[in-house]
């Protein structure tokens, strides 16, 4: 019995060709620097990981379709060569809230990044910091907002799973804008919570690992507000859900007047949401499906980007996030209106391979991509990656 069910799972981690794994094992030899590309370090996180562990970072729901949509959309567009460009200072900096990014990317929160190395979300601060980009830190962060602010040496945007409990929603937003979190970030798409999403591709995973799972979680319970840094301390007795029931427009509003500093909404997908969150005074919108582990709409976040940016005006930033795994991606989504994008399991790729060393090669291999296509595609700065950059694929 027990083999049968491994089956499905390991079926499906053994897509890569064996010439690919002999690729990815000289690549593990030489060095992070020496990974040829993004993807590359997946094979490497899984060879690296429990099996739970590269479940959990790999799984979306059901039959992960919405996962890979995010990534296969990219391909739905194509890009606009162009020659006779000055080319002879190519620059992909740009300024976000005032702030210059050399890079239009950003460290999207993980959960509990501990559980792909030892040094966690503060080797990932550190990373954040040797390259100079924005991190966005998880409710559920193993390691303290504290500890990362340290590390990366400047401030993080603290994402917010706000529980069923609004007490708590006000202990956790103080407790970050008190350490230095510049920005809050809501997550609106986790209504449907893990009791009852299907994440087959964590289940099967889990089936095929035999740690007893007491090991890491109190109780052998996986509940966040019983673990995480960020609810140590607060009474989290009446917590049921991470996200409350009654997330309508009039609690968003609440949470508005309760945050002194900038209030990002995660999860927007459509131009109709999108306009009411601006009504309730939002400081930027990102676009976000929750990397397909929520939802299977089957509807990727790259194709969601246009109405969204539209419906937006340009009154606040729009961020996008999901599939981002080639500089080609990260083009798409600017052309299309988006101000910069968010990777997040890619960095836990990185960071479960090689640790820090991961993450500052997976945000290299983004930077030398991008500048390659903006070259090809005679678009010296990010200013001149414009809607006219890319076309949609025929039929």
């Amino acid at each position: 019995m027990a083999a049968a069910t491994a089956l499905p799972f390991l079926a499906w981690a053994r897509e890569s060709t064996s010439a690919d794994a002999a690729a990815d094992a000289s690549a593990k030899k030489l060095g992070a620097k020496n990974v040829l590309n993004v993807r590359d370090f997946e094979l490497l996180a899984q060879q690296a990981l429990p099996p739970a562990h590269f479940g959990y970072l790999a799984t979306g729901i059901d039959d992960d379709r919405t996962l890979k949509r995010n990534e296969a959309a990219f391909g739905d567009y194509e890009i606009r060569a162009r020659r006779f460009a000055d080319l002879t200072q190519l620059n992909t900096g740009s300024s976000v809230f005032g702030s210059r990014w050399p890079l239009p990317i950003y460290l999207s929160a993980v959960s509990s990044m501990r559980a792909f190395h030892p040094d966690g979300e503060a080797a990932v601060g550190r990373a954040a910091a040797s390259r100079s980009v924005q991190m966005m830190l998880s409710s559920g962060s193993s390691v303290s907002l504290e500890r990362v602010l340290s590390e990366r040496g400047g401030p993080v945007w603290q994402q917010l799973y706000p529980t069923d409990d609004w007490s708590v929603t006000e202990r956790m937003v103080e407790r970050a804008e008190k350490a230095g979190a510049d920005a809050i970030v809501l997550s609106v798409d986790t209504t449907v919570t893990h009791e009852v999403r299907n994440s087959e591709t964590l289940k099967r995973a889990t089936r095929v690992d035999t740690r007893p799972c007491s090991a890491c979680h109190k109780d052998n319970r996986h509940d966040m507000w019983l673990k995480a840094p960020l609810f140590a301390g607060l009474d989290v007795s009446r917590v049921h859900e991470l996200t409350p029931p009654n997330m309508t427009l009039p609690w968003l509003r609440r949470l508005r007047d309760r945050v002194r500093g900038k209030l990002m909404v995660k999860g927007i997908v459509t131009g109709e949401d999108a306009s009411l969150a601006l009504q309730q005074g939002v400081d930027a919108i990102i676009i976000s499906n929750h990397g397909g582990r929520n939802e299977e709409t089957l509807r990727a976040t790259i194709d969601c980007v246009p109405e969204v940016v539209a419906a937006v005006k340009r009154k606040v930033p729009v961020f996008v996030d999901g599939g981002v795994r080639r500089g080609t991606d990260i083009f798409k989504a600017l052309a299309l209106g988006a101000t910069a994008v968010g990777i997040g399991r890619p960095h836990g790729w990185g960071l479960a391979a090689f640790g820090q060393e991961g993450v500052e090669a997976v945000l290299d291999i983004y930077s030398r991509e991008l500048q390659a296509i903006m070259r090809q595609a005679g678009t010296p700065k990010l200013a001149d990656i414009t809607a006219r950059s890319v076309l949609p694929r025929r039929a």
